[in-house]
């Protein structure tokens, strides 16, 4: 089991000169936005397997030494390596599953200009739900001080001491999920939805890379916001410093232009004098950015953000990102973007278990189709993808996996989801849109629960203060919450299936007249009377799902081709916003995609989804 050898020649840690150059990480390489430069040794490959039948690996103590018969590859789910070992239980995972992986792996010394400034991070790019770690047998607690991390979707790290740490080290990982309705699971199944239809085979477990990186001991952390001000050409940057050394601290921002080249002075730069504690804690900074060009679809212009955290006696730790400039609104009838109307072509995503590759050739395919939206149906996704729509120009609309079930811990869970979630994808300019539910799941009560409608609200007024560089949907696709006749949601959104015309064309009709009954699935509006009359915008957020036999679509390649066609002119013909075909790709008993799901390659003519007069 080799690692990959570190490379101390990145290292962007040191002190400060006034020729000092910026050495561009490479961003493919680890699933994160905000890179750091230093050396990293990643842990990717084959590990020591086992499945914990019984539960007994904690009571037994397996972190101090266990006999493991199997091997496993990292990054990958815990349904493949049990389907590996011929261990997976009949029919499907009997509540709770428990597996546990182990590897060794040989640690060089630090360089000594480094000794003294650094420390060891180990960090898992996703894994879960419930997952524990030990080094040499001592347990791990994350930098949030977590003795177990919940959840699936997100990073989480460790800072390793020099007393944990030998020459070969042994890292020893329990991951547990389960079938429990009350934890985010987006459309894997559970103990309320079975798997068939729309619910998919779970798919969790060690989905991402894991690594092991020097970072400085006082540096700023990989968890960087960005909200613009297009119209002063402002961008405010939330930082997170993390401090061993308490002590007087410069945080200094660049900003270089596209393309700019390494040595290239930055277009904008600007110094925070900051005292600073132990401990972490946010930090919101502002910083000009005269002349800058702003970021759309058409025209996806990106910059370089750098941060340096830099002590008294001039050392600099440094971490970069990109960003650009986009301001969108909800106004009237329509979406604005940079102050333009413009129409939301979209189309549902679900990646179910994709590889990376895959899911690059699948936004590729989606942009030929002619959107400039993809919604990303209530799933956590590699983070380099969100990257790839920064640069592609394509706009994302994004949802907090939900749970199954609405309880007082369901929604706690779903809160801290969205919170890890924030916390990692605010630098993008591609993501416009969050919905915080869809159709109910996780919050079937909504119509007669108030605590459920509170919960929603007040989230929803918390993105609305937090986060004010997106679009936030209460409950996507019907039952949106009205409070004294205030949608606390920026869109009105309704999903409406049907393969009749004639039928399609009633249904856009009453909507646009604003009927909120006897519309979609559900009413469109809870709570308090809502009176539409334009106040937001409207979206047909899923229409379609042709080939979906239960949706009694058509067979027939042509027929289908055609029927899109028409449903997409009479959304073009009515006061809409934007709409979402459904969907992108084949998912196991799902057959309504138009991209072939491993290739890549259109199942239909190229630009059928773009509107004509976009």
């Amino acid at each position: 089991m080799n690692a990959t050898p570190f490379n101390y020649s990145l290292t962007e840690s040191r002190e400060e000169t006034p020729s000092q150059t910026v050495v561009r990480p490479d961003p493919g390489v680890l699933p994160r936005a905000v890179q750091r430069s230093d050396a990293f040794l990643l842990l990717d490959g084959e590990w020591a397997f086992a499945h914990d039948l019984d539960d007994r690996g904690l009571t037994d103590n397996w972190y101090l030494g266990h006999t493991y018969e199997r091997t496993a590859h990292w990054p990958g789910s815990v349904e493949s390596h049990l389907t590996e070992a011929k261990e997976m239980p009949s029919p499907g995972w009997q509540d709770t599953v428990v597996v546990w992986y182990e590897r060794e792996f040989t640690l060089p010394e630090f360089p000594d200009e480094l000794a003294d400034r650094s420390i060891y991070q180990l960090t898992f790019g996703a894994c879960g739900y419930d997952t524990r770690v030990w080094l040499n047998g001592l347990p791990l607690r994350t930098i949030e001080d977590e003795a177990i991390h919940y959840g699936e979707y997100t990073s989480f790290s460790y800072e390793l001491s020099t007393e944990q740490l030998r020459p070969v080290n042994r890292l020893t990982v329990r991951v547990a999920d389960s079938m429990d309705a009350e934890i985010p699971r987006g459309k894997q199944e559970s103990h309320v939805y079975k798997r068939g239809g729309i619910w998919y085979q779970t798919y969790t477990g060690a989905v991402r890379s894991v690594w092991i990186e020097t970072v400085g001991r006082n540096r700023l952390r990989s968890r960087v916001g960005v909200v613009s001000v297009i119209e002063d050409q402002l961008v405010r940057v939330n930082v997170t410093p993390r401090i061993h050394d308490p002590g007087d601290y410069i945080i200094r921002l660049q900003v270089f232009g596209p393309d700019a080249p390494a040595d290239e002075p930055p277009m904008a730069s600007s110094d925070f004098p900051i005292r600073l504690e132990a401990g972490q804690k946010q930090q919101r900074l502002v910083i000009e950015v005269p002349g800058a060009e702003l970021w759309s679809p058409g025209s996806p212009t990106l910059y370089r953000l750098v941060g340096q955290l830099i002590d008294t006696s001039g050392y600099v730790n440094q971490i970069e990102t990109h960003f650009g400039l986009r301001k969108v609104e909800a106004r009237g009838c329509c979406v604005y973007l940079n102050g333009k109307s413009t129409y939301l072509d979209g189309i549902l995503y679900q990646p179910g278990t994709a590889t990376f590759e895959e899911m690059q050739r699948h936004f590729a395919a989606m942009k030929e189709l002619g959107c400039n939206l993809v919604r990303v149906h209530i799933a956590g996704i590699d983070p380099r993808l969100y990257t790839l729509a920064d640069q592609m120009g394509l706009l994302l609309w994004v949802e907090v996996p939900s749970p199954h079930s609405s309880t007082a811990r369901s929604r706690e869970n779903h809160r801290a989801e969205l919170l890890r979630m924030l916390a990692l994808m605010e630098t993008h300019p591609s993501i416009i849109i969050w919905s915080l539910y869809n159709e109910d799941w996780g919050a079937q009560d909504i119509a007669t629960n108030i605590e459920t409608r509170q919960y929603i609200t007040d989230l929803y007024h918390y993105m609305l203060i937090h986060h004010p560089q997106f679009l936030v949907i209460d409950n996507d696709g019907w039952h949106h919450i009205s409070c004294e006749g205030r949608l606390k949601s920026d869109l009105l959104t309704a999903h409406l299936y049907t393969p009749d015309i004639n039928h399609w064309r009633d249904l856009l009709d009453r909507l646009t007249r604003g009927d909120t009954e006897g519309v979609a699935a559900f009413p469109l509006v809870v709570g308090d009377p809502f009176f539409y009359r334009t106040q937001v915008p409207l979206v047909v957020s899923e229409w379609g799902g042709f080939g979906f036999v239960n949706y009694g679509g058509p067979t027939d390649t042509d027929d289908r081709v055609e029927r899109i066609r028409l449903f997409k002119e009479e959304l073009r013909q009515r006061a809409i916003a934007g709409d979402v075909y459904t969907q992108a790709t084949n998912i196991e008993e799902e057959q309504n995609g138009l991209i072939d799901f491993h290739t890549g390659e259109l199942m239909v003519p190229a630009g059928l989804l773009r509107s004509h007069n976009r």
